[in-house]
């Protein structure tokens, strides 16, 4: 039968009632607006220029780290590091317009740590790796200017070409930081050896070893191409002088150190090569021998066995439009899956 006014209404107001959370209010509601800003550098601080207040909430660490949780999946990139040889310097290049612009020269990390001579080794939440010399790596946040000079175990052979290493932090933590290091054990040149090094504890880790072959104790270098991590591992790629490039593997929840085949590529050839996150996650390996390009993924079966797996193949010159010498000389640098 038809509802009265009165009823209507009652009836009305039930569906409206909300079946969540309370609503939020005061310096709750503010700051779930302000998690909501864009990630761009320009947003906070704009923020922070309205008021008192609000100067107050986006200084907060534990608004900077929802923060960061929040737009953890689409960071802006504000520039890269790049790394110039003869003399050997790491410079950072912008690649945003005002008014989300860094400057360049705001991230510099200036000569008093033999900057001239240095490598870098890694870069990742935040962070910079770099290799000072067979003694020494810089741990660096070029945001904050916080360096963290660290002396490198006697353990790892001295050879800088033989050392290399990655930094990383745990999601949505701000501070501490570990650091992987990897090299061939001094005591036994057959032995690939990891450490970690923990900002928390200030100390390095116990050593975990890999057996290699001849052929890998003999040449072993690692190439000047960045760490993959992918879930909790760590991957390198290493260059065999000319010979076929193996990849170091290591895991960080396992504390594993192991050698595994890259795909059945003509690696002899010297072709390009780059390791990468695979479509859909995993490890990825990109082959590259003139305009073709191969993408590989490593996959693992209900036994637990891991194979390679060709997945997508392109022609670049189907792609870009490049004259004869451009198809000769282009090289992959970097590449983005999605």
């Amino acid at each position: 039968h038809p509802l009265g006014d009165d009823e209507m209404a009652a009836s009305f107001r039930r569906r409206l009632r909300p079946t969540s959370a309370p609503p939020l209010d005061g310096d709750d509601l503010l700051d779930e607006i302000l998690l909501r800003l864009s990630p761009d550098p320009s947003s906070l601080p704009r923020a922070a220029a309205v008021c008192t207040r609000w100067r107050c909430l986006v200084s907060d660490p534990g608004f900077a780290r929802r923060f960061r949780l929040r737009h953890r999946r689409s960071p802006p990139i504000l520039g890269c590091f790049v790394t110039e040889f003869a003399p050997t310097i790491v410079s950072f290049v912008p690649t945003l317009e005002a008014p989300n612009r860094v400057p360049a020269m705001a991230l510099q990390l200036g000569l008093d740590y033999g900057i001239g001579n240095s490598r870098l080794l890694s870069c990742r939440h935040g962070l910079l790796l770099m290799l000072l010399s067979s003694c020494e790596i810089l741990v660096w946040e070029p945001f904050t200017g916080d360096k963290h000079l660290l002396a490198i175990p006697p353990r790892f052979v001295g050879d800088e070409r033989q050392i290399t290493g990655a930094v990383l932090r745990a999601p949505g933590v701000i501070h501490p930081f570990l650091v992987v290091l990897l090299g061939i054990d001094k005591q036994d040149c057959k032995q690939a050896i990891a450490c970690v090094y923990s900002s928390e504890t200030g100390e390095w880790g116990s050593f975990i070893s890999t057996l290699l072959s001849d052929e890998e104790a003999d040449c072993l270098m690692f190439m000047r191409t960045p760490d993959v991590l992918v879930g909790d591992s760590l991957f390198w790629l290493v260059d065999l002088d000319q010979s076929s490039l193996p990849i170091l593997e290591f895991d960080l929840h396992r504390q594993t150190l192991t050698v595994i085949p890259v795909p059945p590529v003509d690696t002899e050839g010297r072709g390009g090569f780059m390791l990468m996150r695979a479509e859909g996650g995993g490890l990825g390996f990109l082959f590259q021998s003139g305009c073709n390009v191969q993408l590989w993924k490593r996959k693992i079966d209900s036994d637990g066995d891991a194979s390679w797996v060709l997945g997508r193949t392109f022609e670049l010159d189907k792609i870009l439009s490049l004259n004869l010498t451009e198809k000769e000389s282009t090289v992959i640098l970097s590449l983005a899956v999605q």
